[in-house]
C-alpha cells in the first residue's frame, strides 16, 4: 500500500478507506426456531393449536399497521415494478427530505420475494397430545415491505421486514453515508458525488470519521428502528419471551478509494492494471493476496475476469471462494480496490456484528496488499534517470571511472554473460569470464584481452553492478546489477533488433496504388523518412 502512494503520490490527491456496503440480516432471538413458535402460541399468547390460521393472522395485522403508518404519515406506498431499480425510483423523495434536514421514514415499496417462513402439518400418526402440531422451516412467497429511512446517524439506509413468521429483517446500510453525516456535525467542508468523497478540508478527519463506525453505533439505530417498524408484540408478550434481535452480517463491503488530483491518469493506470492482473494474478497470487494457503481441497472459485456492467465502466474482478476483489474508475474522479464478502468464513471470521473490527482489520490488510502487487506491476516505468546517471563519469578516492554507455557492445556481451551464464553461486572469476565471453560471442583474445576484461568489471564494480567476494576473487552481479543488465538487454534484443532488422526486410512498392486514405498517408510517411535516412547517409 506505501508503494502505491509512492508510487502516484505526486498524482494523488487523498487515500483513504472504509465500509462501502453493508447487509445485515436481524433475526428474532426468541421465535427463530419451531418449537420456539410452538412455546409462544401456546404458552404465552394462550392458542391450543397452532395452525397456519393463526400465522397468517399475524401477517393480517402487521400489513395493515403498515397501511395504517403509511397513511397516517402521509407516505408513498407502491408495490415494487418489474424492471425499475427501487433506489433510482426513490431519489426525488430522498432529495425532499434531505432539503428540508429532516429524518425519518420517506418511502415504502412492496415486494413479493421468498424468505423463511413455517409450514404447518398435522402428524401423520395420532398423539396423545391432539391439539399437537408439525412445524418445519422452509422457504415461500410472500409480502415483504421496504422503508427507505434517512438516519441522523447513519444517513440513508432500507431495512426490510418480512411480513410473515419468523419476521426476518434485513438492513441495507453504506458506510459513505454515516461519514457524510458525521463531517457535517462536525463542520468540515467536502464534496461527495455519488458513493465517493473527491474532496475534503481535513483528510485526516475524514479517515477518523470512517474509522468511528462501531457495531454500538450501528446496534443503537437498528433497535430503534426495528422497535418502530417491525411486527409489534404486546406489553405481555414481551415480558414473557424476551425478545431481541440478533444481528449478523450477510454481505459486507470494504473498499480503498484513490482520489487524484487530475482525471487524465485513472483510465489509463485502470486499463494497465487490468492487464496485469489478467496476465499476472495467477491462483497462487490471489492466495497470497487473502492470506491463505493454496492447496487441492480449497473449495470455490480462484479466477480474474473484467466485467461489463450496466453504467458502461468495466470493472476487473479477482475472485476467492465466495469474495472478490475488484478494482474500478468511475467517473474519471477516482480509482477504487473494494472487498466483497458473502460469506465470512472464507477469511476464518464470525458474521456476528460485534466482530466488525475484526472484519475490518483483516480486510485492510487484504486490500492494502492488493495495492502492494499492483504498484509492483505498475512500476515498470523505464528509468531514464538511472540510464543519465550510468553514462555519467564517478569518482572513487582518488580514481576516475567512466560511464557506462547501453550502446557499448563490450558491455552488452559482458552483461548477457553474467545475466545468463552464472551457473556457481559464488561467482566466476576474471578468467572465467573471459573464457566464457570470447568463447560465447567466437572473440579472440587480441579483440578482447583480459586486462580489458578486468576494466570493464572495474568500472562495473564502481557505478555499483557488480560484487566481489574478497576471499576468492569471485565477481556476480548485484541486485541493481541485475535490474540494468535486463534493462540492456531487452533494449537492444527487443526493440533495436527487431526494427533494425525491419529495416532490411520492408520496403513498400512505390508503383502500389493504396485505395485507403490511410494506407497512402503510410506511404508518403515511409518515403519521407527514408529521404531522409539518405541525407543522413550522404
Amino acid at each position: 500500500m506505501e508503494l502505491f502512494t509512492q508510487l502516484f503520490g505526486d498524482l494523488l490527491a487523498f487515500v483513504y478507506h472504509c465500509f462501502d456496503r453493508i447487509v445485515i440480516y436481524g433475526y428474532l432471538s426468541g421465535l427463530s426456531r419451531p418449537e420456539q413458535v410452538v412455546h409462544f402460541f401456546r404458552h404465552v399468547v394462550g392458542v391450543p393449536v397452532v395452525s397456519k390460521e393463526v400465522l397468517s393472522q399475524r401477517t393480517t395485522d402487521y400489513q395493515a399497521w403498515v397501511e395504517a403508518f403509511a397513511r397516517n404519515h402521509r407516505l408513498p406506498i407502491e408495490w415494487a415494478e418489474k424492471g425499475v431499480r427501487k433506489e433510482d425510483h426513490v431519489v426525488p423523495w430522498q432529495r425532499r427530505i434531505a432539503r428540508k434536514r429532516a429524518y425519518g421514514v420517506y418511502y415504502i415499496f412492496k415486494s413479493m420475494e421468498q424468505g423463511p417462513t413455517f409450514r404447518v402439518s398435522v402428524p401423520k400418526y395420532p398423539t396423545k397430545d391432539p391439539h399437537h402440531r408439525i412445524l418445519a422451516p422452509q422457504r415461500s412467497r410472500f409480502t415483504h415491505y421496504y422503508f427507505y429511512i434517512r438516519d441522523e446517524t447513519l444517513g440513508p439506509m432500507v431495512i426490510r421486514v418480512a411480513s410473515f413468521f419468523p419476521f426476518q429483517t434485513t438492513y441495507y446500510l453504506n458506510g459513505h453515508s454515516f461519514i457524510e453525516q458525521e463531517l457535517n456535525r462536525a463542520r468540515i467542508g467536502f464534496r461527495k458525488t455519488d458513493n465517493a468523497f473527491l474532496a475534503v478540508a481535513d483528510v485526516a478527519a475524514l479517515q477518523a470519521a470512517a474509522d468511528k463506525l462501531s457495531p454500538q453505533i450501528i446496534r443503537k439505530r437498528l433497535d430503534y428502528w426495528t422497535l418502530i417498524l417491525g411486527p409489534k408484540f404486546s406489553a405481555k408478550e414481551r415480558s414473557q419471551l424476551n425478545l431481541s434481535r440478533f444481528y449478523a452480517i450477510a454481505q459486507i463491503e470494504y473498499c480503498r478509494n484513490f482520489i487524484f488530483k487530475r482525471n487524465f491518469p485513472i483510465h489509463k493506470l485502470f486499463e494497465r492494471s487490468c492487464e496485469f492482473g489478467l496476465w499476472r494474478l495467477t491462483a497462487d497470487k490471489i492466495a497470497e493476496i487473502f492470506g491463505a494457503r493454496l492447496n487441492r481441497t480449497m473449495r470455490g472459485k480462484l479466477a480474474t475476469v473484467i466485467d461489463r456492467i450496466e453504467h458502461g465502466h468495466h470493472v476487473f474482478r479477482a475472485y476467492f471462494k465466495h469474495a472478490f476483489l475488484k478494482q474500478y474508475e468511475k467517473f474519471a474522479t477516482f480509482l477504487r480496490n473494494e472487498l466483497v464478502s458473502n460469506n465470512l468464513a472464507d477469511f476464518h471470521l464470525k458474521k456476528g456484528l460485534d466482530h466488525l473490527d475484526a472484519v475490518r482489520e483483516r480486510f485492510q490488510t487484504i486490500t492494502g496488499r492488493f495495492a502492494g502487487f499492483q504498484a509492483q506491476w505498475l512500476n515498470v516505468h523505464v528509468d531514464f534517470p538511472l540510464l543519465q546517471r550510468l553514462g555519467l563519469p564517478i569518482t572513487i578516492g582518488a580514481v576516475r571511472y567512466p560511464g557506462i554507455k547501453i550502446h557499448d557492445p563490450r558491455v552488452i556481451r559482458l552483461l548477457e554473460v553474467l545475466l545468463h551464464g552464472g551457473s556457481q553461486v559464488g561467482g566466476w572469476t576474471a578468467k572465467q569470464i573471459h573464457h566464457a565471453v570470447f568463447t560465447t560471442f567466437h572473440l579472440s583474445d587480441s579483440t578482447y584481452g583480459l586486462n580489458q576484461l578486468r576494466y570493464d568489471l572495474r568500472k562495473l564494480k564502481a557505478h555499483g553492478l557488480l560484487q566481489r567476494d574478497g576471499s576468492c576473487y569471485a565477481y556476480r552481479l548485484t541486485p541493481k546489477g541485475v535490474q540494468v543488465a535486463l534493462l540492456f538487454l531487452f533494449f537492444h534484443k527487443r526493440l533495436c533488433g527487431p526494427l533494425a532488422n525491419s529495416r532490411f526486410h520492408h520496403c513498400p512498392d512505390i508503383h502500389h496504388k493504396p485505395a485507403s486514405k490511410l494506407e497512402a498517408a503510410y506511404h508518403r510517411a515511409d518515403k519521407a523518412i527514408q529521404q531522409i535516412v539518405d541525407l543522413l547517409a550522404a
